[in-house]
């Protein structure tokens, strides 16, 4: 096929209903690059001969060493097909598990998706997580079966037996997404049999529920795959073929005489052709014949390759070529691989870009028909509501669903990744082709010197001949002499030229740029437009009451938390490996936006309205758990590293980038081939100088367990345990912090630098129940944190019915685990969750008369007022947080812990002060211990002219009361642990 133009490529993008934003996702290695290979070629970008072996996307070195995708990589292709022209938007994610948030990112741009199934392997573990991922994005995913040719060359499957795979391998899919389906209608009916039964409390009888009733009643035939509903492609990428059921249904409508409809239901499932009736009757297995796919499908493929892999049979193959109407090259049908002749042939018989484009136009939505479910998700960030969003945000959605772009339509934009480009690769520094016009007058221009040159030598010699008979002399001549092309002058340079002439570019100006990764929701983005940049906390009601009325980001505007606003700066279209530059880009497109990396980390939402709300995180299916130390071979290259990883952390959407309290600088990465990349990326890309790293450390959790009350030869400890862990007790004592005192009972006391402060702290071990129980919930932890912070800032945070009935049984089940005397009233005692607020420990408020807010106000009607020491209340709370995120044996996060506040002595009494006091949001946002200067002391006690010169005398030699809290309930929490924290026998590793 032709290569498509750049000016094609821009007509495409106006009109929306023929777009196709789509990914490429299946386990590693099961042919997504190949495939990718063959689309690209089929717009005439690669050669055929190349596809599958170049690779075109993978345009790391490291990626084709490897062979194996790491970044996820987009181009835009043309595709003709029933008088239409459609513009694929096709991106290609990774398979390892290691890049898995590399196909978050390009999930999350997308309205459908390619799967892909190795024919032989079938359903493996990222094939799982990546319907997973395409199910919670709301996409539609169509299947590709690919390495077709394996059943036949490696596993010498007979048609029968290979048909019988197939179908095993349908049914595994279909399996993982019935699934999803199930548990997704479940919570549904549940949802609203809750609501029934509100509505309905007084209704007398017993009622039996039935579980199946929903799923019965919602259809899911279009969520499954089945050949014959055309959303499934059998292929062999590598030999450049595939099919879908309607191509053979075509091609047998005539030759049979039998309706392509009625082909298309039989030639998949249990039916075969009745030779002498000529009919195609069911209960193929039963009679034990050949299914209507094996005979009129299978077989011929299976010839085919017998004919030219197996027994290379010459007469054969040309005989099959001429009942097929191919013309195959004599080169081709010479050469001594036969790949190559089955390539030749394949690729004119069932073109893999052919079936694999058409079902895409055909099955998967285009940017119109996003679903206003999927619109939902993507405006509601943690448990809001919808409904519960202002007006003018809820306004918006319709502009989502109707994708305009005129000029009234806001603009919505979500990056979701920043990736790395050299400025080489930037259009504007590229060499461009010259144009006819140019080309010309380049022609013209040598003409003359040439000219010119020659009448001053014969000037010189003659000194009576004038130039412009030497110009007429030369007028005939179409450039210099192929000698003097070097020589002075400028001379034509064919149909390029480099750039202008420019002044000498600074070391500096070859750094690299950051392209972002982006996707048009609404409106027409433009070159040089600004627009507000809106972080994950961003929130839309207070932006509204902030801002005046119709404002728009190239007003001068007050300030407004988690907003800020930018220019874009130039606008590309992705083509792989190229970038070619646009003026403007239309709503549903892909795009790359430059001149963005000091506005944005990783991801974040661009729009015009200050309305719109900021998108949902992205759902990341592994997390970083492999840890390295780093430091340079030279130490004064220190600041070429603390650099070099700033610009990775924003290039790669899932590393973490650590400062340790020791000054180490320690990289988080999923696994080794992840970390080995991002080690190489420091060397080679980022810093650009030699680094040392340590062995990968994988994060353990650290926990406390029952003493065991016997030892390894199984004899009692009795006495002789106890005395030694007292003794323990009484070493680690005088070893440790010296405002930390244990009795023999298990509280421990700490005391203030001052004296000022003492607190009365006992550890538990929480039940391994619980402890899982509060794993499995984080997102409900972090909801009801979420709602209570906004009550305490006065505002109000609507939680859906759904979301508050799941915090409600969460409360019941950890009621349900918590049993016996000691934990008599725990639930309702909470004071708070860790580590980061959401851990799976606890923190217990067990003073005597202190009464605070519960940590379940979202399920209280009245809000209990605030104790006497509430402006220190979150002092603990920090301290609380610090300790848990570091335990005592390794520095490693606690889990499983309860921490009980059982005593809580001040000698001062202030009076009690607001409730938004401004340390308590210091700690929320950052986990550690604030300065002196962000604690504000003043602002924690009242504005009482007493208890300000107390808490200033106070903060003379010792720091501010507050500070003096964190740090003494954070050294003075692990203490608590000595003598439950016993040598670990056994280590469980999450991965």
């Amino acid at each position: 096929m032709v290569h498509t133009s750049l000016d094609k490529i821009i007509a495409l993008q106006q009109n929306t209903s023929n777009i196709r934003n789509l990914c490429i996702l299946a386990h590693v290695d099961h042919g997504k690059t190949t495939l990718a290979d063959c689309l690209v070629a089929s717009n005439g970008i690669i050669s055929n001969r190349l596809a599958g072996k170049l690779r075109y996307l993978d345009s790391r070195e490291d990626e084709q060493i490897r062979g194996i995708t790491m970044k996820s990589s987009a181009i835009s292709l043309h595709y003709a097909t029933g008088g239409n022209d459609y513009l694929i938007n096709l991106i290609d994610s990774p398979g390892h598990v290691d890049f898995s948030s590399e196909v978050s990112t390009a999930v999350r741009l997308c309205d459908g998706a390619i799967v892909i199934v190795d024919s032989v392997e079938g359903v493996c573990p990222q094939t799982q997580a990546v319907l997973r991922q395409a199910w919670l994005e709301n996409i539609r995913p169509v299947l590709v079966i690919n390495k077709i040719d394996r059943l036949i060359v490696e596993l010498k499957l007979t048609p029968q037996e290979a048909y019988t795979h197939l179908q095993k391998i349908l049914e595994q899919v279909n399996a993982v997404t019935g699934s999803l389906f199930t548990s997704k209608v479940l919570e549904e009916r549940a949802e609203k049999d809750l609501e029934k039964q509100g509505t309905s409390e007084g209704s007398s009888g017993e009622q039996i529920y039935d579980w199946s009733a929903g799923l019965e009643e919602t259809d899911d035939s279009h969520l499954y795959f089945s050949p014959d509903q055309g959303n499934v492609v059998f292929a062999s990428a590598i030999d450049g073929w595939g099919f879908s059921i309607q191509q053979f249904a075509q091609m047998y409508c005539q030759k049979m005489g039998i309706r392509s409809e009625v082909l298309l239901k039989t030639l998949w499932g249990d039916f075969y052709l009745n030779a002498k009736a000529k009919k195609i009757m069911k209960g193929a297995q039963a009679k034990g014949k050949k299914p209507l796919f094996v005979q009129l499908v299978l077989d011929n493929i299976w010839n085919l390759y017998e004919a030219v892999v197996i027994r290379r049979d010459k007469e054969k193959v040309e005989k099959m070529v001429a009942s097929l109407g191919l013309k195959v090259a004599s080169r081709d049908a010479r050469h001594s691989d036969p790949k190559v002749l089955l390539n030749a042939i394949c690729s004119q018989w069932l073109p893999v870009p052919q079936a694999v484009l058409t079902m895409v136009c055909d099955k998967l939505p285009s940017p119109l028909d996003m679903e206003a479910e999927r619109v939902d998700k993507l405006m509601c960030v943690g448990a809001r509501r919808f409904e519960s969003l202002p007006a003018k945000t809820q306004e918006l959605k319709t502009a989502f669903l109707a994708c305009k772009n005129d000029e009234t339509a806001p603009v919505i934009v979500f990056v979701s990744k920043m990736f790395a480009v050299d400025s080489k690769a930037l259009p504007q520094n590229k060499q461009r082709p010259l144009t006819q016009e140019e080309i010309a007058q380049r022609r013209e221009a040598a003409r003359q010197k040439h000219a010119e040159r020659l009448a001053a030598n014969q000037g010189a010699n003659e000194g009576a001949e004038n130039p412009e008979q030497a110009l007429a002399r030369a007028a005939p001549q179409t450039g210099p002499p192929a000698g003097e092309s070097g020589t002075g002058g400028e001379a034509p340079s064919g149909q390029t030229e480099a750039p202008a002439p420019r002044p000498a570019r600074p070391p500096e100006e070859s750094k690299d740029h950051f392209i972002a990764f982006a996707r048009v929701y609404s409106g027409v983005v433009r070159k040089g437009q600004k627009v507000f940049v809106l972080g994950p906390k961003f929130d839309p009601s207070q932006a509204l009451n902030t801002l005046p009325e119709g404002c728009c980001a190239t007003d001068d505007i007050p300030p407004v938390p988690h907003m800020a606003c930018c220019t874009l700066e130039s606008l590309y279209l992705l083509m792989g490996r190229e970038l070619e530059e646009l003026n403007e880009v239309p709503s549903g497109n892909v795009l790359g936006i430059g001149g963005l990396e000091e506005w944005i980390l990783k991801s974040a939402t661009l729009s015009t309205s200050p309305a719109c709300p900021p998108f949902t995180p992205l759902n990341f299916e592994a997390t970083p758990i492999v840890r390295v130390a780093i430091e340079p071979k030279h130490p004064s290259e220190m600041p070429k590293l603390v650099r070099g990883m700033k610009l990775l952390n924003q290039a790669d959407p899932c590393v973490e980038v650590l400062i340790q309290e020791t000054g180490e600088h320690v990289l988080v990465t999923a696994g080794e081939v992840h970390l080995q990349r991002c080690l190489d990326d420091l060397r080679e890309r980022f810093a650009k100088i030699q680094i040392s790293a340590s062995k990968p450390i994988i994060p353990f959790r650290e926990t406390v367990i029952r003493p065991p009350k016997v030892d390894m030869v199984n004899e009692d400890l009795g006495r002789q345990h106890k005395v030694a862990v007292i003794h323990q007790v009484k070493e680690d004592q005088s070893k440790g912090h010296e405002g930390v005192q244990v009795d023999s009972g298990g509280l421990v006391t700490l005391t203030t630098s001052n004296k000022l402060a003492t607190v009365g702290v006992r550890a538990m071990p929480l039940p391994e129940e619980v402890t899982r129980l509060l794993e499995g919930n984080s997102d409900l932890i972090r909801t009801m944190e979420q709602f209570n912070l906004s009550v305490k800032e006065g505002k109000t945070l609507e939680i859906n019915q759904k979301t508050l009935e799941s915090i409600r049984d969460f409360k019941e089940k950890l009621e349900a685990d918590l049993q016996g005397w000691k934990w008599r009233n725990a639930v309702g005692h909470i004071w708070s969750f860790g580590p980061r607020r959401y851990g799976p420990n606890i923190l217990l408020n067990n003073l005597d008369g202190y009464q605070r807010p519960s940590a379940w106000q979202c399920l209280e009607k009245e809000k209990p007022e605030a104790g006497a020491y509430r402006d220190f209340d979150s002092s603990i709370v920090s301290g609380f947080q610090l300790a848990t995120l570091s335990g005592p044996l390794c520095e490693e996060p606690l889990m499983g812990v309860c921490f009980s506040v059982e005593k809580w002595d001040m000698k001062f009494s202030p009076q009690p002060a607001r409730q938004d006091s401004a340390e308590e949001d210091t700690s929320r946002d950052a986990p550690g211990p604030p300065s002196a200067g962000e604690a504000e002391p003043d602002s924690a006690l009242s504005s009482g002219g007493q208890s300000r010169r107390r808490n200033e005398a106070a903060a003379d030699c010792y720091g501010p009361i507050s500070g003096q809290l964190i740090a003494a309930v954070k050294e003075g929490l692990p203490a608590s642990l000595s003598g439950q924290a016993a040598a670990p026998h056994g280590c469980h590793v999450h991965l």
